[in-house]
């Protein structure tokens, strides 16, 4: 997509071109891209790069995503692709790709807020998986990913297809199996809405005119949807074909998202789904706009963002109130210490992150739950975070109590130099929120830090013995000292003044 950004991060469409490519069947089949796939990829690319050129383009972001991003051989196409077309392509994790794909949408429906408000359920089908996120009451209440693509559903069922003549509801008995652990969730909230993203819907809507006989357009009808279901249900991929007179890939993105939507809509209150018109072309250049213009929406991303990392931290057992604590003690440091650290808005998000989520691994070890931490946050997806990103913040969870980090920690010394400055910065301030709430009682009411020389005082107000916060405190505080520069002082019930 090619687009013309005007002044307040206005998008004005000029080209918006797609080709398929044999990326995903190959990766999701055989787990590699064979070298014919690249080849034609690269063509089109080439294609791609001479519109730029005609265009003279000067800012430009290429993305790879499932079919690439699961290939064993990803690192030869990535570089084929540079050599033969000059494009630097990255490849973005799930949690990136969904978090574009949610600009796209703030920025393109205009009565996004009201849905959200409403209650809704954006549920987006592209060929390598599901995405599914529930907002209630203004606030996103959780967002689950599933592997359960319409081109990777056939490469792992074909051979399914084969063997039995209804292999519809053998798609929908499979399909069922892997999202009944969001049912419940769904259920808890009066979600009044459905938002449709995928490239099937548009043909959806105009089967289910035909089978329902209402006008085709932007939404689909819940009646004519289950009409739609019933039908396909009863027939094979080959009548499916002849039937709807369309190709057999056409059918294959056809019945799963079929199946997919029928049963949302089953578990919601919703009468139909608004089919939202936008792809992850859509999210990258409203980010980039965002960028250029300095845009403010950054206040709805981080809100959410949070709200999934509660969401997270609640599914692990996490002491909330413990938590919130942590996280405000954290903060406090992060602020109070700013000309001393110097570290950006981007690295006070990490920790507000990682104090929410350091204790997620006594949900499987209590005893070496800082090992699990690390090893939890690394694997989860975190909407917006890219893989690097992820890693800061598993490496800092995993020192946020008694270790630190050591030459023989593999986690630690992969890292480059400045992600292991960063790390080493964020733990140290971490190890001081957890020593000031150790007891998990919240006694420490207020915080604020003054310079003095070489030495940071810490002052706390509370009205309750803090002998055990001090002294683990007083633990951290040489590791602290060793990264930051300053010596940590614990002080307490002294009248607190907040320096300029």
């Amino acid at each position: 997509m090619i687009a013309q950004m005007e002044n307040k991060g206005n998008i004005v469409p000029l080209e918006d071109l797609t080709k398929p490519t044999d990326f995903g069947r190959d990766s999701f089949n055989t787990g590699r891209i064979s070298a014919p796939a690249i080849n034609e990829a690269c063509e089109v690319l080439k294609g791609f790069v001479k519109l730029m050129n005609d265009y003279r383009i000067k800012d430009y972001r290429a993305v790879a995503t499932s079919g690439l991003r699961e290939a064993e051989n990803k690192e030869y196409i990535l570089e084929q692709i540079r050599l033969r077309t000059g494009l630097n392509v990255e490849i973005i994790n799930v949690s990136q790709e969904r978090f574009m794909i949610y600009k796209a949408l703030r920025h393109t429906t205009p009565d996004f807020l009201k849905y959200q408000e409403e209650g809704v359920m954006i549920a987006n089908m592209s060929s390598g998986g599901l995405g599914v996120s529930a907002y209630s009451r203004g606030v996103l209440r959780f967002r689950e990913y599933f592997k359960v693509g319409s081109l990777r559903l056939w490469e792992n069922l074909s051979d399914m297809e084969k063997l039995t003549l209804d292999f519809p509801r053998v798609m929908e008995e499979f399909l069922e199996s892997q999202i009944y652990s969001i049912q419940a969730h769904i259920k808890e909230y009066p979600l009044q809405n459905v938002i449709g993203i995928g490239s099937a819907l548009p043909a959806i809507s105009r089967l289910c005119a035909q089978v329902h006989a209402f006008e085709a357009g932007s939404t689909i009808k819940k009646d004519a949807l289950h009409v739609l279901f019933l039908k396909m249900q009863k027939m094979t991929v080959d009548q499916m074909v002849g039937e709807f007179d369309l190709t057999r890939t056409e059918v294959e993105n056809l019945l799963p998202t079929v199946i997919i939507f029928n049963k949302m809509l089953t578990l919601t209150q919703a009468e139909e789904i608004l089919i939202a018109p936008v792809a992850l072309r859509h999210g990258l250049l409203a980010d980039m706009g965002e960028k250029f213009w300095e845009i403010q929406h950054k206040k709805y991303f981080i809100d959410d963002v949070i709200s999934s990392v509660w969401y997270l931290g609640q599914k692990f057992g996490i002491d909330i109130p413990h938590c919130q604590k942590v996280q405000s003690l954290a903060l406090d440091i992060f602020d109070g210490i700013k000309k001393v650290h110097k570290l950006g808005e981007r690295e006070r998000f990490y920790l507000l992150v990682v104090a929410i989520l350091h204790d997620i691994g006594r949900y499987i070890n209590v005893n070496q739950h800082h090992i699990q931490s690390y090893n939890i946050i690394k694997s989860i997806d975190i909407i917006g975070f890219s893989n690097r990103e992820l890693e800061l913040m598993a490496n800092i969870a995993r020192y946020h109590s008694g270790e630190i980090p050591r030459p023989s920690h593999e986690n630690y010394t992969h890292l480059s130099e400045m992600d292991k400055i960063i790390v080493s910065k964020l733990a140290a301030m971490m190890k001081l929120a957890e020593a000031m709430d150790i007891s998990h009682k919240q006694r420490i009411n207020k915080l604020s830090i003054e310079k003095a020389g070489r030495d940071l005082i810490f002052r706390v107000e509370t009205s309750a013995e803090v002998l055990l916060e001090e002294w683990n405190f007083k633990n951290g505080a040489g590791f602290f000292e060793e990264v930051v520069g300053y010596r940590p002082v614990f002080k307490r019930n002294e009248k607190i003044q907040i320096k300029g």
